[in-house]
């Protein structure tokens, strides 16, 4: 479904969702906030049809579990949301 060149990502709550999205024929669908266990069954129903990412509520400690479900990407927004930004400056001086 790629258009221009550029691949499809859609979001999904549930396995209903997804099926919609792959027969869709997205290129990535993004499992926001489902359990392990229907992360396995996504990843059963996709056969590799599509890329599949884990999203919402991962945490460093349930990464592995994730990462054992079988899905292609996986997306740690806890990572960054409570990063300081930092303000950097540079100044060239010509020689």
């Amino acid at each position: 479904l790629m258009v221009s060149g550029k691949p499809i990502e859609v979001e999904v709550e549930n396995l209903e969702e997804m099926q919609e999205a792959l027969e869709a024929g997205a290129d990535i669908i993004m499992l926001d906030e489902l359990s392990h266990a229907d992360m396995r069954t996504a990843v059963e129903r996709c056969q590799g049809r599509a890329k599949l990412e884990a999203s919402g509520g991962i945490t460093e400690a349930t990464l592995r579990s994730v990462a054992e479900t079988g899905v292609d990407y996986i997306s740690i927004g806890g990572m960054t949301k409570h990063i300081q930004a930092v303000d950097l400056s540079l100044r060239l001086n010509m020689i």
